[in-house]
């Protein structure tokens, strides 16, 4: 699973059609098209049914609050990352301590 797949899945979501989440996206549509396809592979089954519109399936529905959390975790981590290279050079040994992870996230791993 890639960010970009997770990404245009979420995009399609939100617009129920191709070609406008493949803009939203910055993509060509068949780009999008054969991420999505892929995901659905490497999940094993459709997440959205076609026709006679776009809308999700089942494992569309079970599968949208994790892809989500994954993106806004990914924006979360990417974040952070910006805030503390803005406030710590990268080559610094005193790296301050990162803020706590927000509830429900992700745990990481100590350092020491």
């Amino acid at each position: 699973m890639q960010m970009h797949q997770i990404r245009y899945f979420l995009a399609l979501c939100e617009e129920c059609n191709f070609t406008r989440a493949a803009k939203r996206s910055g993509v060509s549509q068949p780009s999008l098209t054969n991420a999505i396809g892929a995901l659905e592979r490497e999940l094993g089954g459709a997440l959205f049914h076609r026709k006679p519109f776009i809308a999700l399936t089942a494992l569309g529905h079970a599968m949208q609050p994790y892809l989500r959390r994954i993106a806004e975790a990914a924006d979360h981590a990417r974040e952070t990352a910006q805030a503390f290279v803005r406030i710590v050079p990268v080559n610094s040994e005193l790296a301050p301590t990162p803020p706590p992870l927000p509830a429900g996230r992700l745990d990481g791993c100590s350092s020491g």
